[in-house]
């Protein structure tokens, strides 16, 4: 299966490599590298790369590469899977998956590697096995460690390992028990310059923290469960019953951890021939026009919420890369501030949040060059937002009950719309 990975940061330096099986030189990396070379963005990296003897197959998070090394075939998918379990598992021993913790933790780093492999094929990937065998780094057990000589690693198999319920740990108790949900979906849109919508297209998780004493058995159902589409679960739920009933039904884990993830096209839920599109929570006017032999450029743009159902819309971010003969922008914002990079000719605009009673507007002139012709096409605008407490799919959850347990848990559910890709072509 996996005989190696590499980490591979920002600047193209390998600095961490793990052999299971036997060791890979790092100039297999090479062919990544000619890749990465090729590829106008960073994430534009193809995730699946042949060489003449093995196969490098790799994700992007975090400003990081992790690249894993494949001598046979195998289903690509199980192991950027694999490899996103990896990265998941990094965040929460260390909060943050960067160079620096990495490195901080690399002693960790090896002994989660180890366990999560044997002999390249996934062993422990699941957090609470994965905690029972090693501890969490803290401050004191770093200093214990250092000074004793020992190491992270339990003394005992983890309980969970010898059940019928490999995710969840035995003897389980919480004075307050709890079971949040949060249900957080990105809306990727690509609109034309008329204002008609190209594509649309939401990804959706719903990742839970469940902090509840004993064995429960939870079932979660939804007002309209027929809005998911490629839907993708975690070990912990029956799928015989989800097929059958459209209801959640699981044993789930201790802590966090990520229920499903789900995908909702324009045409989910709706008959044949109805043609429904993904609700856009954003639009945008814009006027943004070269004069053929002029050195002056206009730059008008607007923005306004819409099918929000009342929930305000922050965090906007407007990002554009203007042409390359744009010299200078002279602009005034009514909301906001906005800085323009006169070497990248990278125009970002940071709105906060919209107020539908005075919409936010960015407008003035851009320099060009003198004698420069008029550039071909006009920029792409790139938005980001946040809106709390709504599902752009309208997906909500109905009710979430427990068997098995006599208390009485909290219970909680909260959800998000964020911006994905979200852009507008001028």
């Amino acid at each position: 299966m996996i005989h190696s990975l590499f980490l591979v940061n920002s600047s193209g330096d390998i600095f961490l490599e793990k052999h299971w099986k036997s060791v890979v030189s790092r100039s297999v990396c090479d062919y990544f590298f000619e890749a990465q070379e090729r590829a106008t963005e960073p994430e534009n990296v193809p995730p699946v790369i042949p060489t003449p003897h093995h196969y490098l197959i790799s994700v992007l998070r975090h400003r990081i590469y992790f690249v894993a090394v494949i001598q046979s075939e195998v289903p690509p998918l199980f192991v950027i899977e694999f490899l996103h379990r990896v990265v998941d598992t990094f965040q929460d021993y260390f909060g943050v998956c960067t160079e620096a913790a990495i490195k901080d933790n690399v002693v960790v780093v090896y002994e989660l590697l180890e366990e999560m492999l044997d002999n390249g094929f996934p062993l422990a990937t699941e957090s609470n096995i994965l905690k029972e065998l090693i501890k969490p780094p803290t401050i004191l057990r770093t200093m214990v460690n250092t000074i004793t000589g020992s190491t992270n690693v339990g003394e005992q198999l983890p309980t969970g390992q010898l059940s019928v319920v490999p995710w969840r740990r035995t003897g389980v108790k919480y004075t307050n028990n709890e079971a949040y949900f949060d249900v957080v979906e990105e809306i990727d849109v690509i609109i034309d310059k008329s204002g008609s919508t190209i594509t649309a297209e939401i990804q959706g998780v719903i990742d839970a923290c469940v902090k509840l004493t004993g064995m429960p058995d939870l079932t979660l159902s939804f007002m309209n469960p027929r809005l998911l589409d490629d839907v993708s679960f975690h070990p912990c739920v029956r799928f015989k019953r989800w097929e059958a009933e459209r209801i959640l039904s699981f044993i789930p884990p201790d802590g966090n951890f990520r229920l499903l993830s789900y995908h909702v096209s324009s045409q989910n839920g709706y008959p044949v021939g109805y043609r429904s599109l993904v609700a856009i929570p954003v639009y945008v006017k814009h006027n943004i026009t070269f004069r053929e032999g002029s050195s002056q450029g206009r730059f008008d743009l607007t923005l306004g919420p819409k099918q929000t159902m009342g929930k305000g819309v922050e965090a906007v971010l407007v990002s554009s890369q203007l042409p390359r003969g744009v010299l200078n922008a002279n602009l005034s914002a009514s909301q906001g501030t906005y800085t323009f990079d006169p070497v990248t000719k990278m125009l970002t605009w940071d709105v906060g949040k919209i107020n539908p009673q005075k919409l936010p507007s960015l407008k003035g002139s851009m320099s060009l060059q003198a004698g420069a012709s008029k550039p071909d096409e006009n920029p792409s605008i790139n938005i980001q937002f946040k809106i709390q407490q709504m599902a752009i799919s309208g997906l909500k959850v109905n009710r979430l009950d427990m068997y098995g347990e006599k208390y009485k848990p909290f219970k909680g559910i909260k959800y998000m719309t964020k911006a994905g890709k979200f852009q507008v072509r001028t």
